[in-house]
């Protein structure tokens, strides 16, 4: 009995486990990680938000021109993008978006649409997140 005793008797250099020390510097290099980690996700979340602002853009813009070419006007609304539309020789064509596009989450303003009939020009903008995205 005393030699089984002696076989289980812990020694410095047998020791199983972690110190608290250890255990400290892990969750502190951790924290360091967390720390740098979230405001970078929340940049991406951001610059997503842009971006898909610029291609919904970017989408109406394309539509209002094939619209320009097809009726040879400029739309007096986004809704009527989303319809059929037929021109003045009896074509039909359309409809040139299937909707409109909602801006990203968080976006309190729709995407403004404002033609301008005198010259056939029209501009397209969207605000949100400290950023205007607009095109002419």
């Amino acid at each position: 009995m005393a030699r089984w005793l002696k076989q289980r008797r812990v020694t410095p250099g047998s020791q199983r486990g972690f110190t608290l020390i250890e255990l400290m510097i892990v969750v502190a290099i951790i924290g360091i990680l967390a720390a740098i980690a979230i405001p970078l996700y929340a940049n991406v979340q951001a610059r997503a938000r842009v971006a898909k602002a610029q291609a919904d853009a970017r989408s109406i813009n394309a539509a209002v021109s094939l619209y320009q070419a097809h009726m040879g006007n400029v739309p007096p609304s986004l809704g009527a993008l989303t319809a059929a539309q037929t021109n003045s020789l009896g074509q039909t064509a359309g409809p040139f978006l299937a909707s409109v596009p909602s801006t990203p989450a968080g976006w309190s303003t729709p995407y403004a649409y404002t033609p301008n009939t005198a010259n056939d020009t029209w501009s397209v903008s969207a605000t949100g997140d400290g950023v205007t995205v607009l095109l002419p």
